[in-house]
């Protein structure tokens, strides 16, 4: 019995050591505060759950879905992004493919495109999906590091000419995991300009559109003209409607990518179960004013922690989106060291910034998913260990 040799090429799980030494101190009696996992720690809104109800008692949903998703899903996800984004024309029929989640799309769309020698174009530090999924197609990832200078977006112009020609997909985040940051719709042009020029797959992983903050509202790639020419844009209710572990969203825009992704799919997968598929019609018919108390409360989140490490020294400014703040470690300490001091002198859990790519040295990430009382005493903790940037 023995592995196949791809997974001699899969990195190792970000959380593995950090979780031996976790559970060590915890048998040890030490209190653990875990802000390191982007799980929101809310219920999923009454509305939903009551229309999941209702859906589970209907008999004619206890059969397979259709693979695409239910019809009356996907014309909900088409009327959505024109709420939403003003994106009109969508065709629910052929532009549109449900998903269980927003990973398990964006792992097929590598499998329906990606063959040996293909290069991908995928943001580092980034979700580690896009590498691995990547290595599973055969191909060749090809970091586009984004830096702080240039406010966490990919420099296009380091992407060599040869590179650019052999590359099938070019993946984009924002809203930002890891980082925070966010992007404009003249951004959204150049990178539309640039995968037309070089006939590239354009993959927008949308998953925070709603994690938004200050007035803050994210654009859709979709909203560029030309855009569906090639992109395909992915959407999850995980974040924004707290159903991490629903499995639902959905995959929309150009129809020949919906296609090869739908045909992965198809031979994958069975669909989303229809009931759950009504709870995210009724999810996406949220009241704003519903929606928006929900993000107050990550705003609160997000100004406790900015404000503690502020008072620590850490020159940081609150991000605009996301559930999560990306922070620098202090001068002296790589990633790795400073997240282990951590948990070793505060009992705190966090990534360390290395864990999504090499350009995410010298950073940490924390996850606004725990309780202000927790966050209160996260800050607290360091400033009690002496634990400051400068």
């Amino acid at each position: 019995m023995q592995f196949a040799k791809r997974l001699e090429k899969i990195p190792p799980y970000l959380f593995a050591e950090i979780n031996r030494k976790r559970e060590a101190l915890i048998a040890q009696g030490v209190d653990i505060i875990n802000i390191g996992v982007g799980d929101p720690d809310k219920p999923t809104p009454a509305h939903i759950l009551q229309a999941m109800r209702e859906a589970i008692d209907d008999a004619s949903n206890h059969n397979y879905p259709p693979y695409e998703g239910t019809q009356e899903f996907r014309e909900a996800a088409v009327k959505w992004m024109e709420r939403r984004f003003g994106v009109t024309g969508l065709n629910s029929n052929t532009e549109v493919v449900s998903s269980i989640g927003s990973k398990e799309a964006i792992h097929n769309t590598f499998l329906a495109f990606v063959e040996a020698g293909d290069y991908t174009l995928i943001p580092d530090p980034g979700y580690p999906v896009y590498r691995t999924s990547t290595i599973f197609a055969g191909g060749e990832p090809f970091t586009m590091p984004l830096k702080a200078e240039n406010k966490f977006l990919p420099d296009l112009d380091l992407i060599p000419e040869e590179v650019a020609r052999k590359a099938k997909m070019l993946w984009i985040n924002y809203p930002n995991n890891p980082t925070g940051s966010i992007a404009t719709l003249k951004f959204f042009e150049e990178l539309v300009a640039f995968c037309q020029q070089y006939n590239i797959l354009l993959c927008h992983d949308h998953a925070y559109s709603e994690m938004a903050y200050d007035g803050y509202k994210p654009p859709s790639v979709l909203q560029i003209p030309g855009a569906k020419d090639i992109a395909i844009e992915f959407h999850s209710l995980s974040k924004s409607y707290n159903m991490t572990g629903w499995r639902i969203g959905f995959a929309v825009g150009n129809a020949y990518a919906i296609k090869g992704l739908s045909q992965v799919k198809t031979n994958v997968d069975s669909g989303v179960f229809k009931a759950i598929q009504k709870a995210a019609i009724a999810a996406y018919s949220t009241d704003e004013v519903e929606l928006q108390a929900v993000m107050s409360v990550y705003q609160n989140r997000r100004d406790i922690i900015v404000k503690g490490l502020q008072s620590l020294g850490w020159p940081i400014e609150p991000p605009k989106a996301t559930l999560y703040v990306w922070v620098p470690v202090p001068s002296g300490y790589t990633s790795t060291e400073f997240t282990a001091l951590l948990l070793d002198k505060c009992g705190i859990v966090v990534p360390p910034g290395v864990g999504y790519g090499a350009s995410g040295e010298g950073y940490f990430r924390i996850a606004l998913t725990i309780c202000e009382e927790r966050l209160y005493a996260a800050i607290q903790r360091m400033q009690d260990a002496g634990i400051r940037y400068s």
